[in-house]
């Protein structure tokens, strides 16, 4: 997502109570993104570098107090309301520090020290990628599971935008301005990958879902969903609960089809399509075969509504499925053949 996008939500997920885990490449405006959210609500910025920390430096260094032992509370510790603590570079810190980190996620505080109420928590991280050595130790999905993930893409002129202000040389932006695939590397794995739903989740997503607005929800809800239910659950909720998309069946054979849709409303109904045909069985494709007029119309009838490109795609995989053997071969064959004749 943006850099924009990113603000929204991680202030979002902030006023809900919840925590933000901020992921992308160094250079991406991370920490200039939770400054700027700081000085828009009038909040005090810790940031707490973790890759530089000890676990005296997170939790306190013990002390003695009426023969027990206590921890004394660190320097940077918060003594009012209204403050932000920003815990950068997680991903490189020692898994003590992470540990105790836990404890402030969870309880928001540790040991004997309890945070202020109305205090919020930010995270970042760099991406993992392939050849990156602590790759396991940060996608542990018990960990993960603790904050809503915003992976940050900066777009050309967002970053040009922070490379300004970091008076980077202008040959360093005359080039990326030209050569934009260069901005970003192509080996990040994303943490989505290793986190499923759970009753936390859900939960959690509830949340913060409860402080937007019905227009934000379509706008920013597979982005918000995804962050902390995984990509294939947060589209299959997504598409259920914010739009009203037909199924594969309504629009073959019955031509429910929207007049106007959003790009994503688009990749849902044809890949809803795709996994249709690929996966009836041959009885079913028999059926289907006397609906076959019924079925060509309505599917030209989607190709005036669609993006040229996503209707070749539903056809390039009908013309594979008609070499298959059987009722469903012979099926797609006649698709084929009826809308290469209907005008």
């Amino acid at each position: 997502m943006t850099l924009q996008e990113a603000k929204y939500l991680a202030l979002k997920i902030m006023e809900s109570g919840e925590v933000p885990l901020l992921v992308g490449h160094f250079g991406v405006g991370k920490t200039d993104l939770v400054r700027e959210i700081a000085e828009e609500t009038n909040r005090k910025l810790v940031i707490l570098v973790l890759s530089q920390m000890e676990p005296g430096d997170l939790i306190g260094l013990p002390s003695r107090e009426n023969n027990k032992t206590v921890f004394l509370a660190p320097d940077w510790w918060p003594d009012e309301e209204n403050y932000i603590i920003f815990l950068d570079e997680i991903n490189r810190s020692h898994r003590s520090i992470r540990n105790a980190i836990m404890q402030l996620l969870i309880d928001k505080r540790i040991h004997n020290h309890v945070l202020p109420k109305n205090t919020w928590l930010v995270a970042s991280m760099n991406p993992p990628d392939e050849d990156y050595d602590q790759v396991d130790l940060i996608t542990d999905p018990a960990f993960l599971s603790r904050f809503f993930i915003l992976e940050i893409s900066p777009t050309v002129d967002e970053w040009l935008q922070w490379a300004n202000k970091m008076n980077l040389p202008n040959e360093i932006k005359n080039f990326i301005m030209k050569n934009p695939e260069f901005l970003h590397p192509g080996s990040t794995v994303s943490l989505k990958a290793n986190i499923r739903p759970s009753p936390r989740s859900w939960y959690k997503l509830g949340n913060v879902l409860k402080n937007l607005s019905e227009e934000d929800k379509k706008k920013f809800g597979y982005q918000l969903a995804s962050g902390i239910l995984g990509s294939e659950a947060a589209k299959i909720f997504t598409e259920s609960a914010f739009y009203d998309i037909p199924n594969a069946r309504d629009i073959i054979l019955k031509g429910l089809i929207p007049n106007e849709m959003e790009i994503h409303e688009i990749n849902s109904i044809i890949i809803r399509i795709v996994d249709f045909f690929s996966n009836i069985d041959d009885e079913e494709a028999k059926k289907l075969i006397n609906e076959i007029d019924k079925i060509s119309q309505n599917l030209l009838k989607l190709s005036k509504v669609v993006p040229k490109d996503s209707f070749f795609s539903l056809v390039r995989l009908l013309s594979e499925l008609s070499n298959e053997k059987g009722y469903k071969g012979e099926l797609c064959d006649k698709i084929i053949e009826k809308i290469s004749f209907i005008d």
